[in-house]
């Protein structure tokens, strides 16, 4: 296999940064450090396996570590919001930045999670996998923030949550 085989990945991993963090060029700093340990461990990915997954697992892990390292950083990056590069109608553009600001208001770990099920479409396996957590603590705290966002939400579903096993 090739080292090329991680560019693919790339806007993928830019769009779960993007969504983790909440400010891009913090984003783009966590993308760059993803690939760069990548690049430097891809003796230690296994051909056959999951690349998307395995690059998941290492952002997480370097999430995770720069979070340790700096948490007042993230928790300054988490207030700010994104622009929403699609177009929009006036009540889409609403209802997407309220998505994001319930979003924002789980904690780390159930946003993790709903990012990677309900917009990497990754299983509960695959998300098991990438963050180094039991299945059923997966489905846990994906059960809770899902629940958290219908109050939030006063009720309604505006973004379509799946169930992806």
């Amino acid at each position: 296999m090739d080292r090329r085989l991680i560019i693919e990945h790339i806007p993928r991993l830019r769009r779960y940064a993007r969504a983790l963090v909440g400010d891009r060029y913090v984003a783009d700093d966590l993308v760059q450090d993803t690939l760069e340990r990548a690049w430097n461990k891809f003796y230690l990915w296994r051909p056959g396996s999951d690349l998307r997954a395995w690059l998941f697992t290492i952002m997480h892990n370097v999430f995770v570590n720069q979070a340790r390292r700096r948490r007042y950083e993230i928790e300054q990056a988490m207030e700010e919001v994104p622009a929403v590069s699609v177009r929009a109608t006036q009540s889409e553009q609403l209802e997407l930045q309220d998505v994001d600001r319930v979003l924002r208001s789980l904690s780390p770990e159930q946003r993790e999670v709903v990012l990677l099920v309900a917009v990497e479409q990754l299983t509960y396996e695959e998300v098991s996998g990438a963050l180094d957590i039991p299945i059923g603590t997966v489905m846990s705290r994906l059960s809770r923030a899902r629940e958290r966002m219908r109050q939030l939400l006063g009720g309604q579903t505006v973004m379509p949550l799946k169930v992806v096993k």
